[in-house]
């Protein structure tokens, strides 16, 4: 079925009519605002000003194309190539996980967390290890101005694309590539005040009941780990932050709701005193930690 005329409520009323089978209603209504915003550059207020207009043929086709995609669960963020974290514009690609409301929220924490204590006074050392887009680090760059801000990930096309959002954004954020289980880089600065990782975290059982938005998109590199050693990353890390992090740093770490106990077992055996937090829907998301 192709749009039945290039009006923009009749755009708005074909999305919905097509996909109403697969998504909620609210989702829908983001997806349309999202669209709008990417392929015509349109905010809410314009878009609910330009209801009565037509658009050209050739943008038409990127609503007729983009809710094809959308029928596929194609994730809305890689269609339109962009998502938005913490007040910043985050290229993505099937190369990085797009990132998730969650990690915003840990971030946000951090934020405040940093504000209020003594660190503040410091010239900040930052280290975002398996950083992904950079959207974790970027985001500290962007609040903490004067900060020295490092990235590591394994995987080359992330390290990449990290480098293009900084650039874009002009922050001066470091990327390396580096695995996190073997052989971390030589980076600008040996001590850090906060090391934070948003490592993979999703155990392969878990596959079965994940959506094929994530599956079928996103890279598994970044998303799965071992039954039989769910907490890989975290050892290595946390072996790592007791080595580089300074007397009174941070260590954030993002996990896996159902690993809280054994993280933070895990973390007191490593040196650390950590509290778990949880996120917006109420589920165990992310630990605070420094050294005992």
């Amino acid at each position: 079925m192709h749009i039945p005329s290039n009006k923009v409520a009749d755009i708005s009323r074909y999305v919905h009519s097509e996909l109403a089978d697969k998504y909620p209603q609210g989702e829908l209504d983001m997806f349309v605002l999202f669209l709008f915003e990417a392929f015509l550059g349109w905010n809410q207020v314009q878009y609910m000003l330009h209801r009565g207009d037509t658009i050209n043929q050739s943008d038409l086709l990127k609503f007729h194309w983009a809710v094809e995609d959308l029928k596929r669960f194609r994730p809305i963020q890689h269609i339109c190539g962009y998502t938005d974290f913490c007040g910043l514009r985050i290229q993505v690609s099937p190369d990085v996980l797009i990132p998730r409301p969650e990690t915003e929220e840990m971030v946000l924490h951090v934020r405040r967390l940093i504000a209020d204590s003594t660190l503040r006074a410091l010239s900040l050392r930052v280290l975002d290890l398996c950083s992904g887009s950079g959207c974790i680090a970027l985001s500290l760059k962007s609040f903490f101005a004067d900060a020295v801000v490092c990235g590591v990930d394994i995987s080359p096309k992330a390290v990449e694309m990290a480098q293009h959002n900084a650039r874009r954004l002009e922050l001066e954020v470091q990327f390396n590539q580096g695995d996190v289980l073997a052989d971390i880089p030589s980076l600008p600065v040996s001590e850090f005040d906060l090391i934070v990782s948003n490592p993979p975290y999703v155990m392969d059982s878990e596959r079965e009941v994940m959506q094929s938005n994530v599956l079928d998109y996103e890279p598994h590199l970044a998303l799965f780990v071992p039954d039989r050693d769910p907490l890989l990353f975290y050892r290595a890390i946390a072996d790592y932050a007791a080595a580089h992090l300074s007397r009174k740093g941070f260590l954030v770490l993002e996990i896996n709701e159902q690993l809280a106990s054994e993280m933070l077992a895990m973390l007191r055996l490593k040196g650390f005193e950590g509290e778990c937090y949880r996120d917006f829907r109420n589920k165990d998301r992310y630990i605070i930690a420094q050294l005992s």
